[in-house]
């Protein structure tokens, strides 16, 4: 029998605050433990949480991003369930109206073996604002475990999917997409080794061609794409494995240990009504105007798809271009300066505008073979746009070689000075004079007459020697395409 496996994300997105959601205490990561948790946070009598304005103006900001529903009137509620990490026996969260309803994103799943590369929509069900629970520590002490209650009222978006994706390498694309896309509109840090983004994934398997869904199986708190690759492959193996050896698929909460590579059942799975959800008495319901989803629109930043349209309409980017450059929002601004730069130096030369694509190829093959050399990203590239574009103009307008620009940029990325300057300074000018270059080729011909008569007797290799000549007289400075043209007219006439 051929399996077909089933997916669907739940994604909890630390939203950037500086305080709880419904309380003044502050979230900065890494404090001793407790010394962030106020009486809100550990559920003294008669403390009455306060919304946090900024945590629904980042919500407001994801539904705007994924051309979602925003709701006009949404309610928060009690989820109640008892666990050490929890206070108050409950948490504050969202469950009929949630802020945000069904969007999508775009994604693109790259190619896999003889798979080739293509492109899905995966739709969102939700999203909705909750607050954090706390976290358990054992070991600390030796023999005893504790309660550290710093997290506890953390704001959260929690968003869901539609089980739509198909294979680990959606699921993934999915999750590296959205990492990507909260961090482009500033919601989030994306910081997965603090928890700022975590992701549950749904897993469940059916006979291919089938509509039933399967038994899905959560796992929890995954803060690493490697690591969700090898756990829903795994958890997919298992349970085809289960199946076909006449077993069944009981529902459950689910953890991956990346040591074996095994996921492991950690208790069963609570349905929605075992959490006694109802509205939370001591918050009124969220309000979204819209003036309010307005004031926000102002302020949100190009997304990455209209950029991707944006750089394949203006500068003729393939879409895979494209994509690379739109992979990391600070690089793609960087990006955008600095062709905004070289097609305004290509305009004041009269030069053809679509040399503005050659120049950004060769600006990412530079840029990509250091940045993958010395382990650095792309915000921590030392050459500013300005000077990248002025570089690449360089080559394009004849002043340096392709072998002098290699030379140049390794000097700038060493902070040895600005493109002309150094230049100027290692004496890279190349030679483009057609009469200077004239007169070289005239020299280098005479003292080989040897290689001329080799050449005309149909020798293809004497010509390359005779370039390789020219070029050593001109100290490498000669321009490599002038001298091959004048060569040949001088050999064939």
């Amino acid at each position: 029998m051929e399996w077909e496996v089933v997916i669907g994300l739940e994604t909890h997105t630390q939203l950037r605050t500086n305080t709880k959601i419904f309380s003044g205490a502050s979230v900065k990561y890494g404090a001793e433990p407790n010394t962030q948790a106020c009486e809100v946070s550990i559920a003294l009598p008669g403390v009455l949480p306060v919304l946090n304005k900024q945590a629904v103006h980042c919500a407001i900001k994801f539904g705007l991003a994924i051309n979602a529903e925003i709701a006009p009137r949404s309610v928060f509620a009690r989820k109640n369930y008892f666990y050490p990490d929890l206070p108050k026996g409950y948490q504050i969260s969202q469950f009929e109206l949630p802020v945000v309803g069904k969007g999508a994103v775009t994604i693109q799943v790259p190619a896999v073996g003889k798979h080739a590369a293509y492109e899905k929509v995966v739709n969102i069900t939700r999203a909705h604002l909750e607050e954090d629970a706390g976290k358990s520590v054992h070991g600390a002490v030796e023999g005893m475990s504790g309660i550290d209650l710093n997290r506890a009222g953390t704001p959260l978006l929690e968003i869901v999917t539609e089980p739509d994706m198909r294979s680990a390498a959606e699921a993934v694309a999915y999750a590296k997409q959205l990492h990507e896309l909260v961090q482009w509109i500033g919601i989030c840090d994306g910081n997965m080794q603090e928890g700022s983004f975590r992701c549950d994934v749904n897993v469940s398997v059916r006979p291919k061609g089938t509509e039933k869904l399967g038994t899905r199986r959560e796992i929890k708190n995954l803060n690493s794409f490697k690591f969700m690759q090898q756990a829903i492959e795994y958890e997919t193996r298992w349970q085809i494995e289960t199946l076909e050896d006449g077993g069944s698929i009981h529902q459950a909460t689910v953890l991956f240990n990346p040591d074996t590579g095994e996921t492991r059942a950690m208790r069963s799975k609570e349905e929605a009504n075992d959490y006694r959800y109802f509205p939370d008495p001591d918050l009124l319901p969220l309000v979204i105007t819209e003036a309010d989803k307005a004031l926000v629109q102002a302020e949100m930043p190009e997304l990455p798809e209209a950029m991707k349209n944006r750089f394949i309409e203006k500068y003729e980017f393939t879409p895979e271009m494209a994509n690379i450059v739109t992979s990391n929002r600070l690089g793609a601004i960087h990006f955008d300066e600095f062709m905004s730069n070289l097609s305004h130096l290509i305009k004041q030369a009269n030069l053809d505008e679509s040399l503005a694509y050659q120049g950004a190829n060769w600006a990412m093959l530079e840029i990509g073979t250091i940045l993958n050399r010395t382990n650095l990203n792309i915000t921590e590239v030392p050459i500013n746009p300005e000077q990248l574009a002025l570089w690449v103009f360089r080559i394009l307008d004849k002043t340096i070689s392709h072998k002098a620009a290699k030379q140049v940029f390794e000097a700038m990325w060493a902070g040895e000075g600005e493109v002309d300057s150094i230049i100027t300074a290692k004496g890279l000018k190349q030679e483009s004079d057609s009469g200077a270059i004239e007169a070289i080729i005239d020299e280098v011909l005479a003292a080989n007459a040897a290689m001329v008569e080799e050449f005309k007797s149909g020798k293809e290799k004497a010509f390359n020697a005779l370039v390789g000549q020219a070029m050593k007289a001109s100290k490498g400075k000669a321009n490599p395409a002038q001298v091959n043209d004048i060569l040949k007219k001088k050999l064939t006439n």
